[in-house]
């Protein structure tokens, strides 16, 4: 890790800021947080720097449940152990989770109106687009990545190919091509 005086990186001054920064951070986050949690934690907050964020993601990925939610809790934790995971994690899906419940109990009611069905898929179009221009943001990361840029971006592309186009299931495609990824770059570091 580099120092973050050098980097220009800071760490939260409490786990009430934990809890306010991802709580501003799951508010914003309609169909997908992940490109929230890259701006507010890299660009705004600067608690991580990119290759930082990428790591812990790709770390949070392999973990059950949502990635986001992983990573508030690596984050919370790496700052101010279990006080800080929880307080995390509590900013993460606290206010959420009633906004959710509430709109649920709305979607039941109105669900057959058409205008309501084309709404929720423009979103997803929406969602789609957010993470396509984070992972584009997030390129450049890949310079410093053990495996290097085109490797990783040919894993990226057989990962949408198999899962996108094939329609294999991602648990299959994970578990190949992300052995595949880890045993390279392993080689990779074994020879620096």
């Amino acid at each position: 890790m580099s120092d973050p005086a050098l980097t220009g990186q800071r760490a939260p001054q409490s786990v009430g800021e934990l809890f306010r920064v991802f709580n501003r951070l799951s508010l914003q986050g309609f169909g997908g947080v992940l490109p929230i949690a890259q701006h507010e934690l890299v660009e705004r907050e600067r608690w991580l720097s990119k290759e930082q964020f990428v790591e812990m993601l790709s770390v949070s990925q392999v973990l059950p449940g949502p990635n986001v939610v992983n990573l508030s809790l690596m984050i919370g934790d790496r700052y101010f152990g279990l006080r800080g995971a929880l307080a995390a994690l509590a900013g993460m899906l606290a206010v959420p989770t009633v906004i959710v419940l509430s709109l649920a109990a709305l979607y039941a009611e109105f669900a057959h109106v058409p205008s309501v069905a084309g709404a929720l898929r423009g979103m997803g179009a929406v969602a789609a687009g957010l993470v396509i221009g984070t992972a584009l943001k997030l390129l450049p990361a890949l310079k410093k990545n053990p495996m290097g840029r085109a490797p990783g971006l040919m894993i990226a592309l057989l990962t949408l190919v198999a899962v996108g186009g094939l329609r294999w299931p991602l648990v299959w495609v994970i578990g190949g091509l992300g052995s595949l990824s880890v045993a390279f770059a392993w080689w990779r570091l074994g020879r620096a």
